[in-house]
């Protein structure tokens, strides 16, 4: 996540400016897991506004294709929750970085029926790879 409004992003285009973060992310840690966890790297990049870079959405895609596929939803169901669980991460990170962290209390996460049937659906998907 990086502030599209900074002064060292305010003077590229968005398009621009996450496709530099991206390509930073890929420079830092692509080599690393390719060589030691034998796998491949896609950066998940968004701007503070909640803009995501081409990556992300093709990884977003994907994973609610694979989503969809296993639960029976229809993917544009799936494609809108994890949009909507994303877009909520993003509002909180964003606020705790521009008033900062108040308290130690963590809050556990609390969801509805729809999401306890998704996050089954996750977990079954990531424990069968």
């Amino acid at each position: 996540v990086f502030n599209s409004l900074a002064p060292s992003n305010n003077t590229l285009p968005l398009d621009r400016a996450l496709l530099k973060h991206e390509d930073e992310k890929k420079r830092v840690y692509n080599e690393r897991v390719l060589e030691v966890e034998k796998s491949t790297f896609s950066p998940i990049v968004c701007s503070t506004t909640g803009i995501f870079g081409n990556e992300a959405e093709k990884f977003y895609r994907q994973v609610a294709v694979l989503l969809s596929n296993r639960s029976g939803q229809s993917y544009q169901d799936i494609i809108r929750y994890i949009r909507q669980r994303l877009s909520f991460c993003i509002l909180k990170t964003t606020i705790a970085s521009l008033r900062g962290f108040k308290g130690t209390k963590v809050t556990r996460f609390i969801s509805d029926r729809n999401d306890i049937n998704l996050l089954y659906i996750i977990n079954n998907l990531t424990n069968s790879f």
